[in-house]
């Protein structure tokens, strides 16, 4: 890359520390002027607002949907992360419930959910290696993948699983797998795939791989796509093996299957790097990056038949852009697209308190905890703050009256990812078409990183 700005900006940044435009603002009907509440929208929604305490309600709110989209407003706040925990806890044990998916790679998301399966190993030694952001090497992570671990020791017949669905990196263990498959069905291709996948398999941790990969000039970063698809066009075009009889369960064709998709996911973090990462360009990867998060997500629902929740940034889970720019079209929109009603997404909102970010104004760019006082009068938190003391979700989709206008106003909105600050850190959101449901927090803290 040619600068600093240029080398950070599109993809160490943009797949992270998102830098949130602005939606243009809906039409929505306007409040009665005899309406007590028209003044004052926080009262009509404190009418219809539920304590966090009680997810009950959230039972009616989820319905039949395959996956549940749960937001963060930051990268990094521990009531984020602990509210996710009991939001999947509370589904697995009410509605069926199975697999966690988290904004990490594909491959790395199987290091993990080997661990939730087996038990086998240090979950947070697994972590550190399998995740591809520190953001998400924190305790309240940890917790979750340990709570996920002894629920199915407890109850091996309503198995969970950890699933990773993003694009930016895809570790050695991903491609021993298509390799070790390869070598048992089609042994003949093996030196073809080990030729094919020699320079995209990583040789170095996490992030400095993704570091160098960034660095290699774009006709070296479009060769390496090139052998990965190719790697994976090539497994496609393998004819099935004889099938099972009727009735039978198709192993053979399931691992055929799994096999394909880790190579499509290795092929897919390929095609990322190859796009133009160029500030003016780097929308196409962003809208690129979006789109097979969704269908990787869909493509394991489908497959395994589970009931999911998503977890992702509150601009990867709702319906509309809030950065036309750099985001196109976002990762919920493509999830609706995919499976209409069977998506719900849940955004997330905050008033004041602290997180985890890299701070852009040191050098380096280190890690520490930001603290963010009250929110500013004509904010979307300022009026959100006032319907509870207590942290609080609503059904934005039942809203009547001066809400459901409110709510179809927009207004600044903090929205902050793994950098700070960052352009547009509090953009303009229109909360009522972006989400399903909304939760509040009055005050988060910073997460407890390892």
């Amino acid at each position: 890359m040619e600068s600093r700005t240029r080398h950070r900006l599109p993809l160490l940044g943009l797949l992270t520390a998102l830098c949130l435009g602005s939606v243009a603002p809906a039409a929505g009907a306007a409040p009665r002027a005899t309406d007590p509440a028209a003044s004052d929208p926080a009262r009509e929604l404190a009418r219809t607002a539920h304590p966090l305490t009680d997810l009950r309600p959230l039972e009616r709110i989820v319905g039949d949907a395959k996956v549940v989209g749960v937001g963060e407003a930051t990268h990094s706040s521990s009531e984020f992360f602990r509210t996710k925990h009991r939001i999947f806890e509370h589904l697995v044990e009410k509605k069926g419930f199975t697999t966690f998916s988290l904004e990490t790679s594909w491959g790395g998301g199987l290091l993990i959910d080997a661990y939730v399966q087996t038990g086998k190993g240090d979950p947070a030694k697994i972590m550190r290696e399998a995740l591809d952001s520190p953001v998400w090497n924190n305790q309240e992570y940890l917790d979750l993948i340990r709570w996920m671990r002894q629920h199915n020791v407890r109850h091996p017949e309503h198995r969970v699983h950890f699933m990773g669905n993003d694009v930016g990196y895809a570790p050695s263990s991903l491609f021993d797998r298509v390799e070790r498959y390869v070598a048992e069905h089609h042994p003949a291709l093996l030196p073809r795939f080990k030729e094919l996948y020699r320079t995209s398999r990583p040789n170095a941790p996490t992030a400095d791989w993704m570091q160098r990969y960034l660095e290699k000039p774009r006709p070296e970063r479009q060769s390496m796509s090139a052998d990965v698809n190719r790697a994976l066009a090539l497994l496609e075009g393998q004819k099935p093996e004889k099938p099972a009889k009727p009735g039978k369960r198709d192993k053979s064709a399931e691992e055929r299957a799994w096999a394909v998709q880790n190579a499509r996911a290795i092929a897919q973090v390929g095609t990322l790097y190859a796009f133009d990462l160029g500030e003016g360009h780097v929308h196409r990867a962003m809208e690129y990056r979006d789109r097979t998060m969704a269908e990787n997500t869909v493509w394991w629902q489908r497959t395994t038949g589970d009931r999911m929740v998503l977890s992702a940034h509150n601009a990867h889970v709702g319906y509309e852009t809030t950065d036309p720019v750099h985001y196109p079209k976002v990762q919920g929109a493509f999830m609706r697209d995919l499976l209409g009603k069977g998506y719900v997404t849940v955004g997330t909102t905050f008033g004041q308190g602290s997180f985890n970010a890299n701070d852009t104004e040191q050098p380096g760019e280190p890690m520490r905890k930001f603290t963010v006082g009250p929110p500013a009068a004509g904010s979307n938190e300022h009026t959100l703050d006032r319907v509870s003391k207590r942290p609080y979700y609503l059904d934005l989709r039942t809203a009547t009256g001066p809400a459901r206008a409110w709510l179809a106003g927009t207004r600044p909105t903090r929205t902050i990812g793994t950098a700070y600050p960052w352009p547009n850190s509090e953009a303009p959101h229109r909360l009522g078409t972006l989400y399903d449901a909304l939760i509040h927090f009055p005050r988060v803290t910073a997460a407890h990183l390892r």
